[in-house]
């Protein structure tokens, strides 16, 4: 069965359970599969303002707004990809390492099949949880990361895992292909310049958002697609890399960040990579005045699922030319 949003001509939008814009709640891999919108809804790993688990359903309140088409990528997404909203992953508040269990035992038979696992945090120490399934499946991935913070500490609190120290976590422990990630939007007041060269010494390719406003949405599409070539990526977007104004809902919110007509530009641009998972993390609705966040939130995950929709397009393309060339020679 291939799998596509409610038709919003015959059924109004607030009608119904909230599902990410309006597809199928699905808690069952069968069927025609590219993708699966999962919530993990954990936030025992915030070191500021709490409530990133009430993120997931947020996301989905604003999605139902989402329609199939996308005109800046002029392509009809489920005419090409075929998803559900899988629910979200049974975390444990309060208890990170046993959530770390859950989320591995609930992504691993999504990528076992081969399908996306398109995840909404929670807070930004899930990344670790995913990473983990993810790795388990394709071995170690490219990471690209946009964020204001570099989330490489070793330490918090005393503590090695937080939403502060997941990347340092995942090189320890092999998951990521570090040659080929990169971290773009870094920006804010730090504890001292180790907070960023930490990052820099483990092998990460590191632009501060000042950095990234000077070289453009153009340039930097070009060193990332650079940087990551072409083995499997992991792209993991925490929405406090937008300035407050577009994400006041947010647990770390820093002055100064990029709009949100850059932010889906440098996401929309990301074509011809090869993406296996994707996580937007660290909506907070509690300081969401008029759904803000939300709203920006929805539109970057339907912009990572169009990116799906333009490879299957891309893939279809090129075997009709297959065919098209072996008729012509025969």
């Amino acid at each position: 069965m291939h799998y596509q949003p409610k038709d919003s001509f015959q059924s109004p939008r607030f009608c119904g359970p909230r599902t990410f814009a309006r597809m199928p709640y699905v808690e069952s891999l069968d069927g025609d599969l590219d993708f699966v919108i999962t919530g993990i809804p954990f936030d025992s790993g915030a070191s500021f303002r709490t409530g990133q688990r009430f993120g997931p359903g947020a996301i989905r309140d604003f999605s139902i707004l989402l329609r199939p088409y996308n005109p800046e990528q002029d392509i009809n997404v489920f005419d090409y990809v075929s998803g559900v909203d899988y629910g979200d992953i049974p975390v444990i508040p309060g208890y990170i390492q046993e959530t770390y269990d859950k989320i591995v035992e609930g992504l691993t038979p999504v990528l076992e099949r081969g399908i996306i696992p398109i995840a909404m945090g929670g807070d930004h120490s899930i990344t670790l949880g995913e990473l983990r399934a993810v790795a388990r499946q394709y071995g170690p991935v490219a990471l690209v990361h946009f964020d204001a913070h570099s989330d490489t500490w070793d330490i918090y609190f005393g503590q090695k895992y937080n939403h502060g120290t997941p990347f340092r976590r995942a090189l320890e422990e092999g998951l990521l292909d570090v040659s080929r990630s990169i971290q773009v939007g870094m920006r804010g007041s730090l504890y001292g310049p180790e907070d960023l060269n930490d990052a820099r010494n483990l092998g990460f390719e590191v632009y501060s958002t000042n950095q990234f406003k000077k070289l453009g949405v153009e340039r930097t599409l070009d060193i990332i697609k650079e940087r990551v070539g072409s083995g499997p990526a992991f792209l993991s977007f925490d929405i406090d890399f937008l300035d407050p104004i577009y994400a006041p809902g947010t647990g770390t919110p820093e002055v100064a960040g990029v709009s949100i007509d850059d932010a889906l530009a440098l996401v929309r641009g990301l074509t011809d990579i090869r993406f296996v998972a994707f996580d937007l993390v660290e909506v907070l609705p509690q300081f969401d005045h008029g759904q803000i966040t939300a709203m920006s939130a929805a539109n970057i995950i339907y912009e990572f699922i169009t990116l799906l929709a333009l490879r299957k397009r891309a893939e279809r393309d090129q075997e009709s030319q297959f065919v098209s060339n072996a008729n012509t020679t025969i």
